[in-house]
């Protein structure tokens, strides 16, 4: 016998009642709570450790932790190390500010993992299966509704339309959609060499599992990752080609003040138009292709109105300049105090090596 709590059966499915008491069993099982306690402290320890294949496109470490315990200890077990994988992991490796329900994407995937890989016999197709669910229903479908929920408990109605319609959107199913083939081969091949390790060991019910390629199943695979790496190059066309999206998109929170400011001192150091006056600058635009140093800046230059920031200052105590300095292109426009008035437009091109800036140009605002 496999597990002492539990029978040695392997079911077709995970919908049976035999299939959920057996998972259960596994939470009476000392042995498979040790491993499942040293997988999950490995699963927080890869957190912040992807594969990258190209710039802002990489293969998460902590998903083949992840795998490969779902596998082992099934659904019931996966739920608690999710849990605890999510919040130990935002603990230590911060990212962001912390929204209680994105703990749900965590526990999905492993769910779907287990539902797929444990107690059935394992094919290399099963994990394909898991993976696009895991890309679509939980990366694309599950994460916009928490982002249009995080958005929508913070205040902000717009936003969170924008996370359901927006191009962040589209982005989010182009980047899935590109990458489940590729990460279904990785998954597929780590847990094929980890297979006879963890049958040695007696923690899988599939005795005579392999994972072992058909030849038909190469040849798909295979398609899949051609599949998958042209669609990584056409999305990062998208992202970065010459009619690509604005880096600013990418901006954290922080990253946006400090472009904002540094925008400003780059303004105020060829010109001395506004030096009488209180500046902000907001970057509009940044476009950088792939493999270039050079990125085209396009950025609104804004003066401050005293006395309508007074008035905003006046009841709303969290109004403050650093709410200015986090603008985007479409924030002066959306700030209900009118604060900032736009003066003018800077267009420049900077080398991000070497700081050297050209064509630096500054268009005013034609009066109306």
């Amino acid at each position: 016998m496999y597990r002492k709590h539990t029978s040695d059966n392997l079911y077709p499915h995970p919908f049976s009642k035999a299939y959920w008491r057996d998972a259960a069993g596994e939470m009476k099982d000392v042995r498979i709570l040790v491993i499942a306690a040293l997988l999950t402290a490995l699963r927080i320890a890869l957190k912040p450790a992807t594969i990258y294949l190209a710039p802002q496109l990489g293969i998460s470490a902590a998903m083949l932790a992840n795998a490969l315990g779902a596998m082992i200890f099934g659904p019931v077990v996966a739920i608690p190390t999710a849990i605890i994988s999510d919040t130990v992991g935002f603990m230590l490796f911060p990212t962001g500010d912390y929204f209680l329900p994105f703990m749900l994407t965590e526990i999905a995937s492993s769910v779907i993992y287990a539902l797929l890989l444990y107690r059935t016999k394992l094919s290399a197709w099963r994990v394909v299966v898991a993976r696009f669910c895991i890309c679509f229903l939980v990366n694309v479908v599950l994460q916009t509704l928490l982002f249009s929920w995080q958005y929508m408990y913070l205040g902000n109605p717009e936003a969170a339309k924008k996370q359901i319609t927006g191009i962040f959107t589209v982005a989010r199913i182009f980047k899935n959609l590109a990458f489940f083939p590729i990460e279904s081969v990785v998954v597929t091949l780590f847990l094929k060499v980890l297979l006879p390790v963890v049958r040695r060991a007696r923690l899988i019910y599939d005795t005579e599992a392999t994972l072992k390629f058909t030849a038909r199943q190469v040849a798909a695979l295979v398609c899949l990752f051609v599949l998958g790496s042209g669609s990584a190059v056409a999305y990062l066309n998208y992202r970065y080609g010459s009619q690509g999206t604005s880096r600013s998109a990418d901006y954290t929170k922080e990253e946006r003040v400090e472009m904002n400011k540094s925008m400003k001192d780059l303004v105020l150091g060829k010109t001395d138009e506004w030096d009488d006056q209180k500046v902000f600058c907001v970057v509009d635009s940044a476009y950088r292709g792939l493999f270039e140093k050079e990125t085209d800046y396009t950025v609104a230059v804004y003066v401050l109105d005293e006395k309508a920031f007074a008035a905003g200052q006046a009841v709303d105590a969290e109004y403050t300049e650093d709410t200015l300095w986090g603008y985007s292109k479409s924030g002066p426009k959306k700030d209900k105090y009118h604060s900032l008035v736009k003066v003018a437009s800077a267009t420049f091109t900077k080398n991000e090596k070497s700081g050297e800036v050209t064509d630096f140009k500054v268009s005013p605002v034609k009066d109306k």
